[in-house]
This record gives structure tokens, C-alpha cells and sequence, in this order.
């Protein structure tokens, strides 16, 4: 029953791309293009005179949340689509129809379980806005604070299920046919795609991020993210404090307001890499409808932010690659590029790396023959990522939302200041995020964090001995020799640790001590690390 239904819903996708006159991508889906010509015998629902733009942005509202989603993270790549296409997508970010006021008010009454009028003082019937999957109305609590409500779609659950299960379909054809399939990993791209935007269906989730993103930010003058009241959030509604902010899509509002549009685009790729390299938790989702701009100080502009259903965060190899991969960008050291994404894993580890370093340099000495403020570094990645894939890069899907989200920053920092030098603004941020890892304070931390294993290290040698020599009791000759080689191995295990962890300390305290000022954790180390020496010392 469920393949029955798949294969409906690859029929529907196919009748409405021609119902609305987008016959040219319907040929790109081989294995169901004979369908093409029996829709072609249906009436048109649409006239194909009308803008591409339009034809399409009717078309992904009509197929869907899986679909709608997709447009909305391709609206703001203007350098990319025609702009009649992209000023139609980004309408999907906020103008998709929503579902009547009686059955939003009827969800809130269900989940609350008691009379409204209780819990609001005012909840308005007209949305504030509607997209794919929620939408949100404006409301004030009974002490008269301004809030909206996001309440998800009804039944949005089993479509978005249903749509995914599609999309399965495809990545699984695509990997069985595609021969581009092993790099791009279809499925691993739908896993990845399937787990966020399930997440984003569990608005408690979404409520825990914008609370860790509040303390994240608290104090800074770069970004505000509104409060969360716990109290009325459910897992299907999300209440929050109104942002009475100007829309960074309203420029002639922003213009008269004498807003400095410099600072302002600077700010934003400064909030991107503050996220991505300091708290490792960033806005995934930063599309033109969630992100708004406070007009108290047009010269010092403030951003505020909503809709952090999609967060991404990277682990700390991931980090530690990707600042060393764009400093190395900023310092055109193409050779260490290529190295890393050797050492990186990036690309298979038999890659020559001569070859490699020959290929990224034909990508990018054209480009740095140009005025930073004119590159794009959207494309640069791209061409990258082209150029990688011919020594078999695979796509790394834990990259996929921090790729779509520097996109976006870049797109919408250059729409705001077309001279926008995303890598004058990104370099010291960098520079500042690489010392700090690997200066002193950072050694300390690792020292600290690696005391306690080091402690049980020592502290299992007795046991295993013992154990040893247990076993070695009643044993024939043979057995005894093989414990005594055992000891000696365990004993010379013991020793190289003990001289590790003094190499390790006395370099550290050194490091420390003219570096952190902190003398007393500066002769600690010292003291440790003699003594780690003396019983490392050969006997």
C-alpha cells in the first residue's frame, strides 16, 4: 500500500510541473517522462503565459512543506536564478496561504485545556505570517506582554512523512543509477534532510534553541533573540516575545531611517562566524523572512532573529578544518588547502597532493586577480567543490546546512552592500577563534579535561599487574615466559606514558607562565612534569 502511494505522489509531482507549464524539468526525470504526454492531453490550469517565477513558486506551493522548503532555500541565491524567479520564491518565505483562524483557535484551546481568555488578553484572528509548516499569530499575555503564537500546520506530520518517503524513493533510484552517486550521496543527503526538518516539526526543540542562542548572544551588541515563555509552549506551539523590528527585506524603510548599511552587512557575517567558530551553534535557517533589523542606532545597527527550528552545529575536526581551510583562502596557501582536505578526510587519503594543490590554484588565482570585495565566496566554494570532486571528494553531509547558511549570509550581505568584503570582515574573527585554540589557556583546558583518564591510566597498571601475576601461578615455563614478557611490555607502556605526560607538562607550564600569567598552574605543571620524567627514566 505504501509503494501504491509513492508512486501516486511521483505521479502528482509530474502532472503538476506540466499543469503548470514546466515541461522542460519534467524531462529530467526519466523513468516517468512517458507521463509527460498523457497530462499534456489534460487542460492547462494554468496559463503558460504567465512569468516563469510565478509558474513555479504555484507549483512548489501546491506540492507542498518538502517542496516549498526547497524553494525558500534557493530564493536567496539572486547571483544564481534570474531575479523575476528569485523575487518570486522569496515570497514563499512568509505569503503561503494559511489555514483558517477557527481551527488554529480550536488547536490552542485543545492543547491549553481551559478557556483562552484565561492565558491572553488578546489573541488576533489574522496571522502575522504563514509558512510551510506553522504559522503564527500575534497575541499579549494577561499582564500585557507582546507575544506571537506559532502553531504547526494540522496533519503537517503525515505529509511531511509522506514526502520524505518519495524522496527516499529518489535518492535510492539515484544511487543505483547515478554515477556521480558515491560522492554525492543521495541517501546520506535525505537522512540528513529528513532529520531536520523533523526536528523542526517539535516546536519545544526549537524553543531550548532559541534559549541557548538567547545566553549565546546576552549582552551583544550584534544580535537580539527574543525570550521564550515556557509556560504556554507545547510540543505543536511555540509562544515568544514579538519582535517589533523593521524586515531586512523593507530598504526603503531601512534607508530612511539613514541606516549604515556597511556595518550592518559586516555585522551579519560577524554574527555567521561568531556562531559557527565560537559557540558552535548557529542559525541555520537565516532565509530574508526571519531576520529583522532594530532602527534604535542606525549607525551601530542591531540584528534580531527568529525561526530556529534548524540549528547546526559541526564537531571540533570540523571546526579545527574548516577555519584552517578559509584562513588558508584569505593567505592563498593552496598547498595547505589541499593538505587539508587530505588530513581532513575530505578527499580519499591516497590523493596527491601535488595534483591537488595544482588543481585548487587553477580555481583561484583568477579570482584573487580580483578586488576582494568583489568575490564571491559562494562560488569560489563551489568551484572548489567542483574541482575536488574530479579526485573523488565525497559530499560531507554534516557541511550541507553551514554551506546553504554561509550562502545565505553572503547573498544577503551583498543585496544590503554590494561592496561587502565578506573576507575582511571573516579574517580576524578567524585569526582570533585559531590563537585561542592553540594558545595557552587552550593547552590548559585539554590538560584539565584529560586529568581524569590519565589518573584511571595510572592508576589500572597495579590491577593489570596483579592480574599478570595471578595468572602466571601454576602456569608451565612456556606461560610464565609469555606473563614475563607481558609485564615488561606493560611496564614500558607505563614508562612512555609517564614521559608523554612530561613533555607534555613542562612545555605547557613554560607556555603558561609567560603567556597566561597564572604562575601558580605554571609550577604545578613543572612539578608534575618532572616527576612524570623521573619515573619515565630508564631503569
Amino acid at each position: 500500500m505504501s509503494s501504491f502511494k509513492n508512486l501516486k505522489r511521483l505521479i502528482k509531482i509530474q502532472h503538476v510541473l506540466v499543469g503548470y507549464g514546466l515541461d522542460e524539468l519534467i524531462d529530467k526525470t526519466g523513468y516517468l517522462k512517458p507521463l509527460k504526454y498523457l497530462f499534456l492531453l489534460w487542460p492547462k490550469r494554468v496559463n503558460k503565459k504567465l512569468p516563469l517565477g510565478q509558474r513555479i513558486r504555484k507549483a512548489l506551493e501546491e506540492l507542498g512543506p518538502i517542496f516549498i522548503k526547497f524553494g525558500q532555500a534557493i530564493s536567496t541565491r539572486r547571483d544564481l536564478l534570474p531575479l523575476e524567479v528569485a523575487d518570486e520564491l522569496a515570497k514563499l518565505q512568509d505569503q503561503v496561504p494559511p489555514f483558517p483562524k477557527e481551527q488554529a483557535l480550536e488547536m490552542l484551546a485543545k492543547e491549553y485545556d481551559q478557556p483562552l481568555d484565561e492565558l491572553f488578553s488578546r489573541i488576533d484572528n489574522e496571522p502575522l505570517a504563514a509558512a510551510s509548516i506553522a504559522q503564527v499569530h500575534s497575541a499579549a499575555l494577561m499582564d500585557g506582554q507582546e507575544v506571537i503564537i506559532k502553531i504547526l500546520r494540522p496533519n503537517i506530520k503525515n505529509l511531511i512523512e509522506s514526502d520524505v518517503a518519495v524522496l527516499h524513493i529518489l535518492a535510492r533510484l539515484a544511487q543505483k543509477y547515478w554515477h556521480e552517486s558515491e560522492q554525492i550521496k543521495p541517501i546520506e543527503i535525505v537522512n540528513e534532510y529528513e532529520k531536520t526538518i523533523i526536528n523542526e516539526l517539535d516546536l519545544k526543540r526549537e524553543a531550548a534553541n532559541t534559549t541557548k542562542l538567547k545566553r549565546n548572544f546576552s549582552g551583544s551588541d550584534l544580535l537580539y533573540v527574543p525570550e521564550i515563555y515556557w509556560d504556554f509552549c507545547r510540543t505543536n506551539i511555540l509562544v515568544q516575545e514579538r519582535i517589533f523590528g523593521t524586515s531586512i527585506r523593507d530598504i526603503d524603510t531601512l534607508k530612511s531611517s539613514n541606516m549604515n548599511f556597511k556595518v550592518l552587512a559586516e555585522n551579519g557575517v560577524e554574527i555567521f562566524f561568531t556562531q559557527v567558530f565560537r559557540h558552535n551553534f548557529f542559525h541555520a535557517d537565516m532565509h530574508p523572512g526571519n531576520i529583522f533589523v532594530l532602527l534604535d542606532d542606525p549607525e551601530n545597527p542591531k540584528y534580531a532573529a527568529v525561526d530556529f527550528g534548524i540549528i547546526g552545529t559541526l564537531t571540533e575536526n570540523d571546526q579545527y578544518y574548516l577555519a584552517e581551510n578559509f584562513l588558508a583562502f584569505f593567505e592563498e596557501d593552496y598547498r595547505k588547502i589541499a593538505q587539508l582536505h587530505i588530513d581532513s578526510g575530505w578527499v580519499p587519503p591516497d590523493t596527491r597532493v601535488d595534483e591537488l594543490e595544482i588543481a585548487v590554484r587553477t580555481v583561484c588565482e583568477p579570482i584573487f586577480n580580483k578586488p576582494l570585495s568583489e568575490i564571491s565566496f559562494a562560488k569560489v566554494l563551489i568551484s572548489l567543490f567542483n574541482t575536488a570532486r574530479q579526485f573523488n571528494m565525497e559530499i560531507q553531509p554534516q557541511l550541507i546546512l553551514l554551506q546553504k547558511t554561509l550562502f545565505n549570509i553572503e547573498g544577503l550581505g551583498r543585496q544590503l552592500y554590494p561592496e561587502l568584503d565578506l573576507w575582511k570582515t571573516a579574517y580576524p574573527v578567524l585569526k582570533e577563534w585559531m590563537g585561542e585554540q592553540m594558545g595557552p589557556r587552550a593547552i590548559l583546558k585539554d590538560f584539565r579535561n584529560n586529568l581524569p583518564l590519565m589518573r584511571q591510566t595510572a592508576r589500572n597498571f597495579p590491577k593489570i599487574l596483579k592480574h599478570l601475576s595471578q595468572q602466571a601461578a601454576g602456569k608451565n615455563d612456556n606461560d610464565i615466559q609469555l606473563i614475563q614478557i607481558q609485564q615488561q611490555i606493560s611496564q614500558q607502556q607505563q614508562k612512555q606514558f609517564y614521559i608523554g605526560l612530561g613533555i607534555t607538562a613542562i612545555p605547557s607550564s613554560v607556555l603558561i607562565y609567560y603567556l597566561a600569567s597564572l604562575p601558580w598552574i605554571a609550577y604545578s605543571l613543572l612539578l608534575i612534569g618532572v616527576i612524570s620524567l623521573y619515573k619515565g627514566k630508564p631503569t
